[in-house]
C-alpha cells in the first residue's frame, strides 16, 4: 500500500509475527509506533517535515502480517538520504515480497537527538514510526565512511548494544552495505555483517535465510543465524574472523575462527539489469532534498580504469541497461512521480554504447513538455555536439559537470584519466556555443606524485576555458566553476598502497591555486572556486584504509560529540586528531601510520580477505604503471588486461547495441499522456 498522506498510518495493534510462538525474541510484542511520543517534539525542531513520512511512493505494510522485517538506513540527513538510489531500490524490492516489510530511517539532527534522549524516544522509521530495535535486520548503506558516527548515534538511540559482541537475540542483525562495505574493518566491532557489491539479489537471499531460520523456531539463536549468512560466502561476518598483528603494527593474517566459514568473502554482481528495473515508484520528498529528479541507472560498472576511482574498480564488469528498458522506466517513473527532470545515471553516462539513440529518443519523446534530461557524470572525451543538442532540446539546460581530475597532462597520466587540455577546451566550447553559460570542472588535489606546478595548471586551464568560450560565443556572459576535492586512497584500487599528503600541503596548494586563478582579474571574475580543505580528506583516509583498531577512534569521536562528519559545519578535525592520539598508541600505531605512510607490496591489507574480483597482483602492477606515468586503455574496446574480475566472478562485460529503439517515439507533448505540469524540481 502506498501512503500518500503525511499523517502516519495507525500502527497495527498486534505486532506478533507468524513465528512469534517459536522466536525467543521479546521485542515482537512491543507496540510498534512511537508517533504519539514523537509528534509533540516536532514543533521544537528545525525542518520537522523530514521526520513525518508519508511521501508519494512510501509503503506502510501490516506489521503483524510480515515474517521478515527490515529497517533500511542511509546514515545521513533526510535531504541527502531520501534520494539515495540504492536504498530506494532495496526498499521497493523488499516490499514487493508478500511476507516482508521494509521501512526507512535517516540520521536525526542534533536538536531532535537531544529531545529524543530526554523523552525516551528511540531511533524510528519514517514510514510507520516504529522503533528500529523491533526489526529483524537493520541495514545501512554507506557511500562514504564519514557516516560512521551517525551509525553509532542510530544504534545507541535504538537501544541496541553498541558492540556486536554484546547483542542478544532481542536485537536486530546490523548489516552494512554500499561502497564503504568493501572495507568494513573499522566498524567491525559495531556491525554484525557486511554485504559486498550489488544488493538486489543479496537482500532476497538474506531474507530467505532469516525467514527459514524463524520458521524453524530460531534454532541456535543469533549465532546460528549469522553462521547461515556467512556460509553463503557473500556475507561477511567479522566475529567469525580473527586478526593477528606483527610487532610493527602491520597485519600478519586474517583467518576464520570457525571451520565452516570461508577464507574469502566474494562480492555480489547483478548481471541482468533489465530484470531489475527499479525504482519503479520513486519516492517523492515532502521536504527539499539534494536531488529532485527521476534517476535511471543506465549502466553499472566502468572499465575506464581511473586509478583513484573505487566505484569504477569494485563495480566491474560493465553491464548496460537496454534502451527499451530505460525508455519504459522513464515513462512509468515520470508518470508516477511528476518529476520534470530525468537523470541518466552511471559512472560515465556518455559511455553507454547507445547513449546517442537514448538521448535523441527521450528528447523526441518529451519534446514540447517541460521534462529535461541530464547526464550528471559526463566524460570530457565522450561529450559531443549531438549530445549537447539533445540535452538542451526542451530549452531547459541542466548543469554540465566535467571531471578532468588532474590539472596537468602528467598527473592525468598518473591517474589514467586520458583527457588532453585540447579535449577539454573543445568540449567546453561545444557546450558554450550550444547555449550553456555555466560549466563546472572537477579536480582533485593531493594525488600521488603531485607537485605545486601540477595544481597551478588548473588555473591555466580555467583561464583558457573562459578565453575560448568568449571567443567562440562573442559574449562575456560565460562562467566556469572550478571545484576541488581532496584525494583519498581507497581499498581495491591501484592507489590502495599510496601515501596521503598532509592537510597543510593540500591547503598550501589550494591557496596558491586561488591566487593564480585571480591573477588575471578579467578572467578570474568569471571563475567560481570551491574546494574542500585537506583535513576531512585525511580523516576519510584513516577510515577508508583502517583496520579494526580504528573502531576505537570512531567510538571516541562519537562519545565526544561527533555527528554528521560529512557536513563541514559539523566536522571537527581536532576531535578526530585528539581521539586518534588517545586510542591508537595502545596498539603501537598513530594517525600518520594509517594515512601518510606508503604501503609495501607484500603487506597484508585489512581488506585482502574480501574479494572484489580484482587480482591484487594486477592492482600492484597498475600502481607501478601509475608511478611511471603509463596509461592503460579501456578494456571494453581492447583485449583483456587480466584485472581478474570476469573469470573470478564468472561474468563478462555486457554492452549493446541491442538494435532496439525507444518505444513509443511519438512526442508526448501533444499526446494524451499525463505530463508533469509543475514537477518537483527546484
Amino acid at each position: 500500500m502506498s501512503a500518500t498522506s503525511p499523517t502516519p498510518r495507525a500502527a497495527a495493534t498486534n505486532s506478533g509475527d507468524d513465528s512469534s510462538s517459536a522466536a525467543p525474541t521479546p521485542r515482537r510484542d512491543l507496540e510498534p509506533s512511537v508517533w504519539s511520543q514523537l509528534e509533540p517534539l516536532l514543533p521544537q525542531v528545525s525542518k520537522p517535515i523530514q521526520y513525518v513520512g508519508g511521501e508519494l511512493g512510501a509503503v506502510t505494510k501490516d506489521w503483524g502480517a510480515a515474517t521478515v522485517r527490515w529497517a533500511l538506513m542511509y546514515p545521513d540527513a533526510y535531504e541527502v538520504g531520501l534520494p539515495n538510489q540504492g536504498v530506494q531500490i532495496l526498499y521497493e524490492v523488499l516490499n514487493e515480497l508478500p511476507d516482508t516489510l521494509a521501512e526507512r530511517t535517516y540520521a536525526v539532527w542534533p536538536d531532535l537527538e537531544t529531545l529524543m534522549r530526554t523523552h525516551g524516544v528511540p531511533q524510528f522509521t519514517v514510514d510507520a514510526h516504529r522503533s528500529v530495535r523491533d526489526f529483524d535486520v537493520f541495514g545501512l548503506s554507506f557511500s562514504t565512511e564519514l557516516g560512521y558516527t551517525n551509525m553509532l548515534t542510530a544504534i545507541d538511540l535504538a537501544g541496541i548494544p553498541m558492540l556486536a559482541a554484546d547483542r542478544t537475540d532481542a536485537d536486530p542483525v546490523i548489516l552494512a552495505g554500499g561502497h564503504a562495505a568493501f572495507n568494513p574493518e573499522p566498524i567491525a566491532d559495531f556491525i554484525d555483517a557486511a554485504v559486498l557489491g550489488d544488493g538486489e539479489e543479496a537482500v532476497l537471499e538474506i531474507t530467505a535465510i532469516v525467514r527459514e531460520w524463524k520458521a524453524e523456531g530460531s534454532p541456535g539463536g543469533r549465532d546460528e543465524l549469522l553462521l547461515r549468512l556467512a556460509r553463503t560466502e557473500s556475507v561477511y561476518v567479522p566475529r567469525f574472523y580473527d586478526v593477528d598483528y606483527l610487532p610493527d603494527g602491520r597485519i600478519q593474517r586474517v583467518v576464520p575462527n570457525r571451520a565452516d566459514v570461508p577464507f574469502r568473502v566474494h562480492k555480489r554482481t547483478t548481471m541482468d539489469l533489465d530484470a531489475w528495473p527499479y525504482p519503479k515508484k520513486p519516492l517523492v520528498p515532502l521536504a527539499e532534498t539534494v536531488h529532485e529528479r527521476y534517476a535511471v541507472e543506465i549502466f553499472r560498472g566502468c572499465t575506464r580504469g581511473c586509478r583513484f576511482c573505487q566505484a569504477g574498480m569494485i563495480t566491474r564488469p560493465v553491464r548496460e541497461r537496454s534502451i527499451t528498458t530505460v525508455g519504459q522506466m522513464v515513462r512509468e517513473g515520470l508518470e508516477f512521480s511528476g518529476f520534470n527532470e530525468v537523470g541518466l545515471l552511471s559512472l560515465s553516462s556518455a559511455d553507454h554504447s547507445e547513449i546517442g539513440d537514448m538521448c535523441s529518443g527521450l528528447a523526441q519523446q518529451y519534446e514540447g513538455t517541460n521534462v529535461s534530461l541530464s547526464l550528471p557524470s559526463t566524460r570530457v572525451d565522450a561529450f559531443n555536439i549531438d549530445l549537447a543538442q539533445e540535452l538542451s532540446r526542451n530549452g531547459r539546460r541542466t548543469g554540465l559537470t566535467f571531471a578532468p581530475e588532474g590539472g596537468s597532462e602528467r598527473i592525468r597520466k598518473v591517474i589514467n584519466k586520458m583527457v588532453t587540455k585540447e579535449d577539454l577546451i573543445r568540449t567546453v566550447v561545444t557546450a558554450y556555443t550550444n547555449g550553456w553559460r555555466q560549466v563546472k570542472l572537477y579536480f582533485m588535489c593531493g594525488l600521488p606524485t603531485e607537485t605545486d606546478e601540477d595544481v597551478l595548471e588548473i588555473a591555466e586551464m580555467a583561464h583558457e576555458v573562459i578565453k575560448a568560450g568568449r571567443a567562440a560565443t562573442g559574449s562575456k556572459d560565460i562562467r566556469c566553476t572550478v571545484s576541488i576535492g581532496g584525494f583519498v586512497p581507497k581499498p581495491h584500487t591501484p592507489f590502495q598502497w599510496a601515501s596521503m599528503e598532509r592537510p597543510e600541503v593540500i591547503d598550501h596548494r589550494l591557496k596558491i591555486l586561488k591566487q593564480a586563478i585571480n591573477s588575471d582579474r578579467s578572467l578570474g571574475r568569471a571563475i567560481g572556486y570551491r574546494y574542500h580543505d585537506g583535513e576531512p580528506s585525511l580523516i576519510e583516509g584513516l577510515l577508508s584504509r583502517g583496520d579494526r583498531r580504528v573502531g576505537s577512534v570512531i567510538r571516541k569521536v562519537w562519545e565526544n560529540g561527533g555527528r554528521f562528519d560529512g557536513w563541514s559545519e559539523h566536522f571537527s578535525y581536532q576531535r578526530w586528531v585528539d581521539a586518534a592520539a588517545e586510542t591508537l598508541p595502545a596498539f603501537g600505531v598513530d594517525l600518520d601510520w594509517y594515512t601518510t605512510r606508503q604501503r609495501e607490496e607484500l603487506e597484508v591489507l585489512p581488506w585482502d580477505h574480501l574479494d572484489s574480483g580484482l587480482d591484487k597482483d594486477w592492482l600492484w602492477q597498475d600502481w607501478q604503471d601509475s608511478v611511471s606515468e603509463f596509461e592503460q586503455d579501456d578494456c571494453r574496446w581492447t583485449p583483456c588486461f587480466d584485472c581478474g574480475v570476469c573469470p573470478s566472478m564468472d561474468t563478462e562485460i555486457q554492452i549493446g547495441p541491442t538494435g532496439k529503439k525507444l518505444l513509443p517515439l511519438t512526442p508526448l507533448g501533444g499526446s494524451g499522456m499525463k505530463v508533469p505540469a509543475g514537477g518537483h524540481s527546484h
